[in-house]
């Protein structure tokens, strides 16, 4: 009977730290889920973001594009979001971004979701000015999409919906944080995590 109380206190213990931790899950750090997460970016930008319907999402802003802005910097990680766009939406996920009060796809790898660029070159699935889209690239318009991005070293993988759309070399950036854009139309983040590697 007296060890049961011991293991008692170890076991309370054992689950206030796991409630510490309930934005980690696997490892990795959970941004945004459903509704949840403005409060760890940095808002750059006029987009009006907001919690909607089980997730965070923009449809309007000012004359330059709005961001939101993680407040850590990373340097090898994957990223998992999920994500709906209008078929109009200009959005991307940038990464390892050189300054963050100033997001351009110059001084940040952006993967892009653009299905109406007009240059279709650097499209959705794209990074833009470093990788283009392949023939036939797949569009993310009026649905919701998973992109899954890994960045380790100088090599950047990136999956849409499962489908392999980059894979290439590029030793530009090295680090620097995440930023989530609202360019135009509507885009809805309804899960963000990122996982160092």
């Amino acid at each position: 009977m007296t060890t049961s109380a011991p293991r008692a206190l170890v076991a309370l213990s054992l689950a206030a730290a796991l409630a510490g931790c309930a934005g980690m899950r696997g490892g990795s750090t959970v941004l945004i889920d459903g509704a949840r997460g403005l409060d760890n970016f940095n808002r750059v930008g006029d987009a009006n973001w907001s919690a909607v319907d089980g997730a965070i999402q923009a449809t309007a802003g000012g004359k330059d594009p709005g961001y939101l802005v993680t407040k850590g910097s990373y340097t090898n990680f994957v990223i998992r979001a999920e994500f709906w766009a209008s078929d109009d939406a200009n959005s991307g996920i940038f990464m390892r971004c050189q300054n963050p009060a100033t997001i351009t796809d110059e001084t940040c790898y952006e993967a892009n979701i653009f299905d109406q660029r007009p240059d279709p070159t650097y499209a959705t699935g794209s990074i833009v000015k470093v990788a283009p889209v392949p023939a036939n690239f797949p569009r993310a318009g009026g649905k919701w999409n998973t992109y899954e991005i890994t960045v380790q070293g100088d090599h950047l993988v990136v999956m849409l919906n499962g489908q392999k759309t980059v894979d290439v070399r590029n030793a530009k950036l090295a680090s620097g944080p995440l930023a989530l854009q609202w360019g135009r139309g509507t885009i809805k983040w309804r899960k963000v995590e990122i996982k160092p590697i």
